[in-house]
C-alpha cells in the first residue's frame, strides 16, 4: 500500500477533467467508523445521518453532515454547552482536491475543526454506478482517541 508522501506525490493538482465521474452532488446514506484495534465498527453518527459531499469542475469540494437527532436548543444563540454538543456532532469543511487512481485528496482551506484547515485529508474511493463509498485513512478519533477509519456512503443527487 502506497503512503501517504507517495499518494500525495501522485494526485493531479489541475482542476479534474470534464468527463470526472466523482463530479457532482451527493446525499450521505451512512457513516461507519470502525476501530483499527479490534475491527469494531459502528454508526458513527446514528443509523440515519444527514449531509453531503460536493465535487465541482473548478477543483473546489466541500462536506457537510451531522446526525439526524441533534439537540435543538433553547434559544436562538445556543448554550456552551449545546454548542458542544453541536459541534461534536457535525463535520464541515470546504477546500479543493486533487484526483490520484481510486484516491481523492481533499486539501482544506477551512473546517469545523480548525487543526484541519491547511491540511489535506487523503480519501480512497470506489465508485459503482451512482453509489461513492470513501474510506479515510488512518486517523485518531476526535470522540474516543482512538485509531480507526471512517467509511461513508453516498448516493449521486439526481
Amino acid at each position: 500500500m502506497a503512503t501517504d508522501k507517495e499518494i500525495l506525490t501522485s494526485v493531479r493538482p489541475a482542476p479534474p477533467p470534464a468527463d470526472c465521474p466523482v463530479l457532482g452532488t451527493w446525499r450521505l446514506r451512512s457513516y461507519v467508523r470502525e476501530r483499527l484495534s479490534d475491527g469494531h465498527r459502528h454508526n458513527q453518527f446514528g443509523e440515519a445521518p444527514v449531509g453531503y459531499i460536493g465535487y465541482a469542475a473548478d477543483g473546489r469540494m466541500y462536506a457537510i453532515f451531522t446526525r439526524n437527532d441533534r439537540v435543538v436548543p433553547r434559544d436562538v444563540v445556543p448554550t456552551d454547552e449545546e454548542g458542544a454538543e453541536l459541534l461534536g456532532t457535525m463535520v464541515a469543511y470546504a477546500g479543493t482536491f486533487s484526483l490520484g487512481e481510486n484516491v481523492v485528496v481533499h486539501h482544506i482551506d477551512t473546517s469545523w475543526n480548525q487543526a484541519w484547515t491547511g491540511t489535506d485529508q487523503i480519501r480512497h474511493f470506489v465508485l459503482e454506478g451512482d453509489t461513492l463509498t470513501i474510506t479515510t485513512a488512518p486517523y485518531k478519533s476526535y470522540l474516543d482517541g482512538k485509531m480507526g477509519r471512517s467509511m461513508l456512503i453516498w448516493n449521486r443527487v439526481k
